[in-house]
């Protein structure tokens, strides 16, 4: 495997990851579709996820998810659950596109990179949920849903269409979200 390829390889799996900060099932959904359709080939010990009775599992599991993102109360319940659940898909997911990649370095990679960049996006996205309940009571929360869902789409496709660009956006959304967090840090008083 070449430099560039291994690089290729670990921009589609930090893509990927990140997307599951969005939305756990969506991510792996549009993998599946795509290596289903022969775009997008997997790891070994990954290839079921292009099987029929993945794509199928994977479809109810998103909508599942999506239609659970709806509804008051669950939304926030969820939000608890996701980050934990967040950086073990973007292990997972990261793993199974890093392609022909040495296994330490495919696990190294897969652990720390794509689990770090679903963490940091599951964060942002807490983040804003969490904003949304206060200020808008939960009133807010669908239109919140609906761009996670809208970015773990996106922010999917992208990766594996063009995996530089997505790392870069990536970069960019953990440089907004530190930006906004310390913005919105009450400053400590002179002494």
């Amino acid at each position: 495997m070449s430099d560039l390829e291994l690089a290729l390889s670990v921009a589609l799996g930090i893509g990927l990851a990140a997307a599951t900060g969005f939305r756990v099932f969506i991510p792996f959904l549009v993998m599946s579709l795509a290596s289903n359709a022969g775009y997008l080939p997997l790891s070994k010990g990954f290839a079921w996820l292009s099987s029929s009775p993945a794509l199928a599992m994977l479809g109810i599991a998103a909508l599942a998810e999506i239609l659970a993102y709806y509804v008051p109360g669950v939304d926030n319940l969820l939000d608890a659950l996701a980050t934990p659940s967040a950086i073990i898909a973007g292990i997972a997911i990261s793993a199974a596109v890093m392609t022909d990649v040495p296994p330490m370095l495919k696990w190294t990679l897969a652990i720390i990179a794509g689990g770090g960049a679903a963490g940091l996006t599951q964060a942002a996205t807490a983040f804003t949920r969490a904003n949304s309940m206060i200020f808008t009571g939960g009133l807010g929360n669908p239109i919140v849903a609906t761009g996670e869902i809208l970015g773990a789409t996106v922010f999917s496709i992208l990766a594996i269409a063009v995996p530089y660009l997505a790392l870069g956006i990536l970069l960019l959304l953990v440089l907004a979200t530190v930006l906004t967090i310390k913005r919105i840090k009450p400053k400590k008083p002179a002494s």
